[in-house]
């Protein structure tokens, strides 16, 4: 039986879904254009009073990608504003966080299941085994803000469906 690699199984999930991301961004700024919606009444959208709004969604499904690769292969991640408010600054984050990930080679993370890693979580830290980390936490982190994202918009009334979740700018 093959093995799959912490890249394989880290970077191009990231690169792709982020992808989709934006396009599923694109369809929400579409849509705020169409029905003469302010862009705000969506980008600061919750799902639930106790939630966060969608810019924070975003935000929070790119620094899952970027945070953990570079905990993961031991270096810093780039650190951003976090200061974005529209959907043209948010697919600029998704950019930026595209960027970084192309410029981390296969290398920094093959190799990575049985390193510990410490992380923080809210006001404390957690450690981790590499392979723990990436398929325990930081995916399934990653995939819940990604599909919140997609929530909002959908709850509000952007025409997505499951082909834009999966296969989306790559159709």
């Amino acid at each position: 039986m093959a093995t799959t690699s912490m890249y394989t199984a880290s970077i191009p999930v990231f690169q792709h879904m982020l992808k989709n991301l934006s396009h599923i961004l694109d369809k929400g700024a579409a849509h705020a254009e169409t029905r003469k919606i302010d862009p705000a009444a969506l980008t600061t959208f919750r799902l639930f009073p106790d939630m966060l709004p969608l810019t924070r969604q975003v935000l929070i499904a790119c620094d899952a990608a970027k945070n953990g690769v570079a905990r993961a292969s031991g270096v810093d991640a780039p650190k951003f504003e976090d200061n974005e408010a529209t959907f043209a600054d948010l697919k600029a984050r998704i950019q930026k966080t595209l960027d970084y990930l192309a410029t981390v080679p296969a290398s920094a993370l093959d190799a990575v299941e049985d390193k510990e890693i410490t992380f923080p979580v809210g006001p404390n830290t957690r450690t981790m085994k590499g392979q723990a980390y990436l398929l325990t936490w930081v995916l399934p982190n990653f995939y819940f803000h990604l599909v919140t994202a997609y929530d909002i918009l959908r709850h509000n009334g952007v025409e997505l469906g499951k082909r834009d979740y999966l296969v989306g700018s790559q159709q």
